[in-house]
């Protein structure tokens, strides 16, 4: 595939976010990465994209595990939480979230950020700039609070899921960690769980924060990051055709891997790609390398099959429930953004950030919108 010098810019730009906020952990992945599984001590990681599907498939996965998800979930409240339950309850969980982020669920919240979209945008209109990272925390925020009909406000939600992942984070990635960081993250994940205290009968606490850390975390994440792709590499074409930017959504969340690994635990001893697992393997499993973000870079006349960019959201019974919300906030916000054409101005990395992202990505209109338009 022929890269065009605004690809190329596109690319340097986008990964600043990996090199500059979690440097140990990129330059672990892009060695091991012509493998298609690497282990390494206890860890197995996981790079092709056969092989990350068979992972969450077909091996049995402890979702309890310490330096998993789930695990903690555990750490870090009561339990209970989404990715700490085993058998029916887990299930159960799941059914009632798909619920909530269904085709329905999703149409209930869409005025809520396009609220946000069209309040925080307006200055590019005018000529003014715009940090789209305030503007992607406070539609998250926004977005949970209507979700779980929760009563703090947007940006405080948004603020306290932020901190409670950077908190927990440590647990996941290799380096040294911290002093106080457990601390820490139990204190961030309090704090988040009193701001969603109204919860319906029967709703764990941990679940809820869980679902707010999920969405907030990968929203901030994934809308500058994609807006900054489609400024350098000239999307904005793509992002304003209708007929064209559902693809460009599933190339740009492909692309920016808002999670970009997977950390998980084998439950059982299993084969993958010829590597031996055992019971208590550690699997990184990069959805990053899996759905080839790091090679192909996005095309919407040119999409990756959706086998393939469809990884990015896990596989199987371990997909991300949050899959639709997270491509109805991106195609609006791509929407929205599209009439001004914007540029890139100012980009700075969030180095204490959960996931690889922008502390502040500003941009500016090239074009502006036509009266009444």
């Amino acid at each position: 595939m022929t890269t065009t010098p605004g690809l190329r810019a596109a690319r340097r730009r986008d990964r600043r976010v990996y090199t500059r906020s979690h440097p140990v952990l990129f330059a672990l992945l892009a060695v091991t990465r012509r493998r298609a599984v690497a282990r390494l001590g206890g860890a197995v990681l996981v790079h092709d994209g056969d092989a990350y599907r068979h992972a969450l498939t077909r091996i049995p996965l402890d979702r309890a595990a310490a330096g998993t998800t789930g695990g903690a979930a555990r750490e870090l409240s009561a339990g209970g939480a989404l990715f700490d339950q085993e058998g029916t309850g887990h299930r159960s969980a799941r059914r009632a979230v798909a619920q909530d982020l269904g085709a329905a669920g999703v149409e209930r919240l869409r005025p809520v950020w396009r609220e946000v979209l069209s309040r925080r945008l307006a200055p590019l209109g005018a000529g003014g700039a715009v940090d789209l990272v305030p503007v992607a925390r406070e539609l998250a925020g926004a977005t949970v609070r209507a979700l779980l009909d929760a009563p703090g406000a947007s940006e405080r939600i948004a603020e306290a899921a932020a901190r409670a992942a950077a908190a927990a984070v440590r647990d996941h990635l290799p380096g040294p960690r911290p002093p106080g960081t457990s601390r820490a993250a139990a204190v961030a994940t309090a704090r988040l769980e009193a701001l969603l205290s109204r919860a319906a009968p029967g709703e764990e606490p941990a679940l809820r924060a869980m679902l707010a850390v999920a969405a907030v975390n990968t929203t901030v994440a994934a809308l500058p990051r994609a807006a900054a792709w489609c400024a350098d590499a000239a999307l904005w074409d793509q992002a304003a055709d209708d007929r064209l930017r559902p693809s460009l959504v599933d190339e740009l969340l492909r692309v920016t891997a808002p999670s970009p690994l997977l950390p998980r635990v084998a439950a059982a001893d299993a084969d993958l790609a010829g590597c031996p697992v055992r019971a208590g393997d550690r699997l990184i499993l990069v959805a990053r390398h899996a759905a080839r973000a790091h090679a192909d870079p996005p095309d919407a006349r040119r999409p990756a099959p959706p086998a393939v960019a469809r990884l990015v959201f896990g596989a199987g019974p371990h997909a991300c429930p949050g899959a639709r919300l997270a491509h109805a906030q991106l195609d609006d916000t791509l929407a929205a953004l599209a009439p001004y054409r914007p540029v890139v101005v100012r980009a700075r990395v969030d180095r204490r950030g959960a996931l690889p992202g922008w502390r502040s990505l500003t941009v500016r209109a090239t074009s502006a919108l036509r009266e009444g338009r």
